[in-house]
């Protein structure tokens, strides 16, 4: 049973983001303040349920939430500044574009930098514990397949309709055989040989 609140702060803040482990595409952080009486059991971390399920949860959460937001940091930018700066810099435009500003933050993981002067705490696997967490996971991870269908039409034949721009073989093979696109991380392992070929 996923709790509430971490914090006994009025407005306490879940943030999470989506996209991490991608080859290609931005990395996509939401933040979400529930409301005191918010129930939902189905929430959960997003990547324990089905498409379906956060395409479910999708609207309930933004039609019950007190406040929520999402932002995506782009490839060029994860390339300059690494993809866990890009993941907490996401995290924070997100946060940022929330109507109410939070007293406590609550962020999935063990890595942030402070927001503003606001408290907050880094709580591993806690989009499995707090229900605000789950809620920005399964935003984060909606907003991120959206943008992911979009730019799918520009390069068809990487599927990322189908793999969301992660690691598979058919999204690397693509790669070998098409090469990279504007929407790729160069600064990633594109290929497993990468390293070891001649100079």
């Amino acid at each position: 049973m996923l709790k509430l609140q971490y914090s006994n702060f009025k407005y306490e803040c879940g943030t999470d983001e989506a996209g991490r482990g991608c080859l290609a595409g931005p990395v996509t952080a939401a933040a979400v303040i529930l409301p005191a009486d918010f129930k939902n059991l189905l929430l959960n971390d997003s990547k324990q349920l089905s498409e379906k399920k956060r395409n479910i949860l999708k609207p309930i959460i933004e039609g019950t939430a007190l406040s929520f937001g999402f932002a995506h940091v782009y490839p060029t930018e994860i390339d300059s500044i690494n993809i866990l700066n890009a993941s907490i810099l996401a995290m924070h435009h997100a946060i940022n574009t929330l109507k109410i500003s939070p007293d406590f933050i609550i962020v999935d993981g063990n890595k942030f930098k402070p927001f503003q002067d606001i408290p907050h705490e880094t709580i591993i696997k806690g989009d499995a514990k707090f229900l605000s967490i789950a809620a920005a996971s399964v935003l984060a991870k909606t907003y991120r397949d959206d943008y992911m269908e979009m730019i799918h039409e520009e390069f068809p034949m990487y599927n990322w309709k189908q793999n969301k721009g992660y690691p598979t073989k058919e999204h690397r093979a693509a790669i070998r055989k098409y090469g990279i696109t504007k929407y790729h991380r160069t600064s990633f392992k594109l290929l497993p040989e990468q390293l070891k070929m001649p100079i």
